[in-house]
């Protein structure tokens, strides 16, 4: 280990051999926590080539197990976003691409800080499990065409121990390191097609454009080494993803959206995605085309009827869902204090951070949530604002709470000419 925390030092090159001794090493706990740090500044420091990213990548998903879906059905396909306030996607898309004749299998984790996981927001609906086993994923796929649990410490251990390592020592913002730690997840769940929705502003991982762009040529070209079709989204996170913002307030809008019953930016995200994903597997020529198969799965029921199959499948009554939801007990009405005007943009960072003071998520690991509590907005970018309208209503367990999040609110919402309408940014 000393050879190879040199090598990077004087940035020299890792060859195969020196990627499968530091992932196995990391995977196992053989090589001390001191020297995994150490190796991680150089990378930081000295980056990685794409060569060596792919290298990396391949032996941090051969740490571990690695699933075998090939005894699903194909079109196989794996949706991953990259997180940010509001992002419900997940949950509408699975079922959506499901009932369009792909094979969805998902392994998705839980929140920290402000960007809420999904399994959070599922682990909100009475009864339902994301601590499905590998067989039980299989099966279940086989039998409805998709499945979700939570991450399970057999995949890629390397990728988590490095990853724990890289949050405590000033070592996650680096492409090459975020680039294969998304990608090796993927290749150990089984995945053949990817489809990742890159999130760029406050409320993202990314804050910039230029920043996402560099993330998204490199995990392009690591997955091309790798044998992945890879498809990349870039989407706006300058403002929240829909309505609502919190756990059991997202299940609810995404209920909506695959009951038809929502248009927004949210609803537009998921039928471009259904669309780019489809497009992408080759069931569909063009985006556009299959934009309009997903709206006509939403529009004929076909998706939700899916999305009562995946609920019922993982312990949950989707259509008693609504009802049984935790329901925060104060609900305080904000209505907009400012100038008059186009909202430019609410700042999803702003808001997420309320939703997280509310104790809608995690500060620190092993924090416990509140599923019931959050942010649910009446406006979005582009709406017309004026003095004493109706912008907000806030989820929370205290009048105080309630007060601050609800100032919040009034301190996110931006007038002005519109920054982002739609959520599209660009498709790669």
């Amino acid at each position: 280990m000393l050879s190879i925390i040199g090598t990077r030092r004087d940035c020299g090159i890792h060859g195969e051999a020196e990627f499968r001794f530091l992932a196995e090493g990391a995977a196992s706990g053989s090589i001390p926590d001191y020297q995994l740090s150490s190796w991680l500044m150089a990378a930081v420091l000295n980056p990685l080539s794409i060569e060596e990213t792919a290298l990396l990548t391949m032996a941090m998903a051969d740490s571990g197990e690695r699933l075998n879906l090939a005894d699903l059905p194909k079109p196989r396909v794996d949706k991953h976003s990259t997180g940010g306030v509001g992002d419900k996607t997940t949950i509408a898309l699975l079922p959506l691409l499901a009932s369009c004749g792909l094979t969805m299998v998902k392994m998705s984790g839980a929140g920290l800080g402000i960007t809420g996981g999904t399994v959070d927001k599922l682990q909100s609906i009475p009864g339902f499990r994301v601590d499905l086993s590998p067989n039980e994923m299989m099966a279940q796929t086989k039998r409805i065409g998709l499945a979700i649990t939570g991450q399970t410490p057999k995949l890629a251990p390397a990728d988590k121990a490095l990853y724990a390592l890289r949050d405590v020592t000033g070592t996650v913002k680096s492409v090459p390191l975020i680039a294969s730690s998304i990608l090796s997840k993927k290749l150990a769940g089984g995945a053949e097609t990817v489809v990742i929705d890159l999130k760029v502003g406050c409320g993202g991982f990314m804050k910039t454009i230029e920043e996402a762009r560099e993330l998204a040529d490199a995990m392009l070209a690591v997955a091309k080494i790798c044998g992945l079709n890879l498809r990349i989204a870039m989407t706006d996170m300058e403002s929240p993803l829909g309505y609502a913002a919190g756990n059991a307030l997202e299940i609810r809008e995404a209920i909506s959206f695959l009951q038809g019953s929502v248009e927004n930016r949210f609803s537009e995200l998921c039928h471009q995605l259904a669309g780019f994903t489809l497009q992408a597997v080759g069931k569909a020529s063009t985006v556009s085309e299959g934009a309009l198969m997903a709206k006509d799965a939403v529009k004929s029921g076909r998706a939700y009827e899916k999305a009562t199959e995946w609920f019922s499948a993982q312990g949950a009554d989707l259509s008693k869902c609504l009802d049984s939801l935790p329901i925060a007990p104060i609900q305080k009405e904000a209505f907009w204090e400012g100038t008059p005007g186009i909202v430019s943009r609410i700042r999803a960072d702003l808001i997420g951070q309320a939703v997280l003071d509310l104790g809608g998520g995690r500060k620190q690991k092993g924090d416990s949530i509140n599923y019931s509590v959050g942010v649910v907005l009446t406006i979005e970018p582009g709406s017309q604002v004026s003095r004493g309208q109706h912008i907000a209503t806030i989820h929370a367990n205290s009048d105080n709470g309630a007060q601050i999040a609800s100032d919040a609110v009034q301190s996110a919402i931006q007038i002005g000419e519109p920054l982002n309408t739609g959520p599209i940014i660009e498709l790669i």
